[in-house]
C-alpha cells in the first residue's frame, strides 16, 4: 500500500546524502558541514531532481538548535555568563551597529529603502548560533575563556534579535513597510497595534523578565528534583526521555508564553540543569540526537541557496560576504583588543562571528513578508550565509597564520613598561610577553620533565590517579583543557599542559620521547586512540595505560598500541567478588 511519507523522506534524504558528501569532504580535509551543504543543495528546489519538504526540514532543523543551545547551558553556569557581561555585552551591542550600518550603506547602493537596509544589516550582523558552538565543541573551547565570551557575546546577540523581532512589525509601516495587522493579532508574544513602539516593547521585555524569573525561582527547584526522582527509579530510558522533555519542553513553553526564542529557552533549562549534579549525565544523554538534528540544521540550509545566485547577484553577493566575514571580524577584533584581551582572544572571537545563520533567515523571511526587504535581499542573506558557513573553518587557518605576525608588531610597538616580563620566559633567555602567562596564546613551551607520567585528563578517575601520583612522589604531570580544572591544577603545584592531547603541539610539550609512561583518563575511546597513535609514533618504549567502558572499546585501544586497558565495570566486579570471597580473585 503505497504511503505519503515526506517527514520520512526528508529525514532520509537529508541525512543519507549528508553522510555520504561528509565523508567525501572528510576524506578530503574538508569540515563536514561542508559535505552537509551540499547535500542540503542537491535536495532543495533550486537543483533537478527529488526535492525535500523544506518546512519539515527547517522544524527538524530548530530542534537541533533547541538541542545544542541545551548542551551549552548545560556547561555554561550563570556565573559564567555574568563573568564575561563585561565584553559581552558591549561588544556585541558595538558590533551589532557598526555590521548594520555596513548592511545599510549597501541598500543604500543597491538602490534601497532605509528599512530594508536595516533589516539586511541585522540580519548580517548576527552570528549563526550551530556554527560557532559547533566551530569551539571542535577546538575543545567551550570552557575556556575565549569560549564563554563568544558564547556569552552569541547570547546578546540572540537577545538583541528577538527585540527585533518584536519590534519590527510595529516599526513597518514608519519603515516604508506594510504594517500586517495578522502579526499584531496572532501568537501569546503579539500585541495590538494600539499599544504603540513603547508598550510593545516594555510588556516584552516584561515578559522576558517573567521568563528569568520563573526558570530562576521555580526551574532551579523542578528541574533538578525531576532529574533525580527520574535517576533514582534506575531506568536509563526514562532519564535520556526526561533530559529531552525538559530540553524540548521549556524551550517550547519559553517561546509560547513569554515570547523567547526556543534556543534562549533550551539555553535557560540546561543552565538551571547545570547545578544539578546529573549534568554530565544528562550532556551524554541528550548528545546522539545533538549531533543529529544539527546535521539536519545544515541540510535545510542548503536547500534554501540557489546556486544560481551566484552569477546574477556577483558582486552584490561579494560586497554581502565581505560585511560578514571581513567587516563583522575587524571590528569583533578591535573590541575585544581594546579591552586589553590577548590576541589570540581577539583574533579567536572574530573568527566565531565571520558567519550568519538561523536568526538572519527568520529576519529575512519577516522583513519580505512585512514588504520592507525585497526578494533579492533575502537571496544575498542566504548566500551570505552560505558562502560565509563554508568560509569559517578557513577563517580559524587563517587566524593561526596571522597570529605571530600580530603578536610580533604588538610587542614591537608596546609601551616599555607593558613589555616587562610578568612570567618565566617561554624559552632559555628570552623575555615572556605580556601575554606570555596566559594559557591559550600560542602552543605550550615544553616541559623538562624526564621518565615522568603524562596524565591526559583531570576528572573523576584523572584526579584521583594524579593524587596517588602525588603522594607517592612520581614525577608527573597533567594534560588538561577545563579552565577550572587548570586553576585548581595550578593551585596544588601541578605542572599542567594546556589544551587537547589528540593536538600535536600540545602533546609534544609533555615531552613524550623522555616520558616512561602514558596515562589516558579521558572516558573518550576515540580521542585516545589518536593519543595512543601519537605516543607510539614519539616514544616506541613508553607504557601506555588507557580506560575503557566496553570490550570493544578494550580491543580497539589495545590494538592501536595500549599496554594495559582497565574497564570499569570490570574492575567493580572484581572488587564485588573480593569482597564476597574475602580474597581477590585471579586477573581474567
Amino acid at each position: 500500500m503505497p504511503h505519503d511519507t515526506p517527514l520520512i523522506a526528508t529525514i532520509v534524504a537529508g541525512l543519507g546524502l549528508a553522510f555520504v558528501f561528509g565523508a567525501i569532504a572528510n576524506r578530503f580535509r574538508i569540515p563536514p558541514l561542508v559535505g552537509y551543504l551540499v547535500a542540503g543543495v542537491l535536495v532543495g528546489p533550486n537543483t533537478p531532481g527529488f526535492v525535500a519538504d523544506a518546512g519539515l526540514a527547517n522544524e527538524l532543523a530548530e530542534i537541533g538548535v533547541i538541542l545544542l543551545m541545551f548542551g551549552v547551558g548545560l556547561h555554561f553556569s550563570l556565573k559564567d555568563l555574568l563573568s564575561v557581561r563585561a565584553i559581552a555585552v558591549p561588544g556585541a551591542i558595538v558590533q551589532i551597529g557598526f555590521a548594520t550600518a555596513l548592511g545599510v550603506a549597501l541598500a543604500w547602493v543597491l538602490g534601497w529603502s532605509l528599512g530594508a537596509g536595516l533589516v539586511f544589516g541585522l540580519a548580517l550582523s548576527v552570528a549563526s548560533t550551530v556554527v560557532l558552538l559547533r566551530a569551539l565543541q571542535e577546538r575543545r573551547l567551550i570552557e575556556t575563556e575565549r569560549g564563554r565570551i563568544a558564547v556569552g557575546w552569541l547570547i546578546v546577540e540572540d537577545l538583541a534579535m528577538v527585540l527585533a523581532l518584536v519590534l519590527l512589525p510595529a516599526l513597518a509601516g514608519v519603515l516604508g513597510g506594510q504594517e500586517q495587522v495578522e502579526v499584531h493579532s496572532s501568537g501569546l508574544l503579539s500585541l495590538p497595534p494600539s499599544y504603540g513602539v513603547w508598550g510593545v516593547v516594555g510588556i516584552t521585555l516584561a515578559k522576558v523578565a517573567a521568563f528569568v524569573v520563573v526558570m530562576l525561582v521555580v526551574g532551579r527547584r523542578v528541574i533538578p528534583w525531576v532529574l533525580h526522582y527520574v535517576a533514582h527509579t534506575g531506568s536509563r530510558e526514562l532519564f535520556r526521555l526526561a533530559v529531552l522533555a525538559i530540553a524540548l519542553g521549556v524551550a517550547f513553553g519559553a517561546a509560547k508564553l513569554f515570547g523567547v526564542s526556543l534556543a534562549l529557552g533550551a539555553f535557560f533549562a540546561g543552565m538551571i540543569m547545570s547545578e544539578s549534579e546529573l549534568s554530565h549525565r544528562a550532556a551524554e544523554e541528550s548528545l546522539p540526537l545533538r549531533d543529529a538534528f544539527s546535521v539536519l540544521f545544515f541540510v535545510s540550509v542548503g536547500m534554501l541557496f540557489d546556486p544560481f545566485s551566484l552569477i546574477s547577484n556577483g558582486w552584490p553577493v561579494l560586497a554581502t560576504l565581505a560585511i560578514i566575514v571581513i567587516g563583522k571580524s575587524l571590528a569583533a577584533f578591535v573590541i575585544v583588543v581594546a579591552f586589553g584581551y590577548p590576541i589570540a582572544t581577539a583574533l579567536m572571537i572574530s573568527a566565531s562571528l565571520a558567519q550568519i545563520g538561523e536568526f538572519s533567515f527568520i529576519l529575512a523571511e519577516l522583513g519580505v513578508g512585512l514588504k520592507l526587504l525585497p526578494e533579492q535581499g533575502r537571496d544575498l542573506i542566504l548566500a551570505g550565509a552560505i558562502l560565509s558557513i563554508v568560509l569559517n573553518p578557513l577563517m580559524f587557518l587563517a587566524i593561526d597564520w596571522m597570529k605571530p605576525w600580530l603578536e610580533r608588531r604588538a610587542a614591537k610597538t608596546a609601551p616599555l613598561d607593558e613589555a616587562k616580563p610578568i612570567g618565566p620566559a617561554t624559552e632559555p633567555g628570552q623575555l615572556a610577553s605580556v601575554a606570555a602567562s596566559v594559557k591559550e596564546d600560542g602552543p605550550p613551551p615544553k616541559t623538562a620533565l624526564t621518565g615522568h607520567s603524562i596524565l591526559v585528563g583531570y576528572g573523576r578517575v584523572g584526579s584521583l590517579v594524579g593524587a596517588s601520583l602525588k603522594e607517592a612522589a612520581l614525577p608527573f604531570l597533567v594534560i588538561e583543557d577545563a579552565d577550572k580544572t587548570m586553576a585548581k591544577l595550578r593551585d596544588d603545584g601541578i605542572e599542567t599542559v594546556f589544551g587537547n592531547a589528540a593536538n600535536s603541539e600540545v602533546f609534544a610539550a609533555a615531552n613524550p620521547e623522555g616520558a616512561s609512561r602514558l596515562i589516558l583518563a579521558v572516558p573518550n575511546a576515540f580521542e585516545a586512540g589518536q593519543i595512543v597513535l601519537r605516543a607510539r609514533a614519539a616514544n616506541p618504549k613508553i607504557n601506555v595505560i588507557a580506560r575503557a567502558h566496553s570490550d570493544a572499546e578494550v580491543e580497539h585501544l589495545k590494538g592501536l598500541g595500549a599496554d594495559t586497558v582497565i574497564m570499569g565495570e570490570r574492575e567493580i566486579a572484581r572488587g564485588i567478588v573480593e569482597e564476597v570471597l574475602g580474597h581477590k580473585p585471579e586477573a581474567a
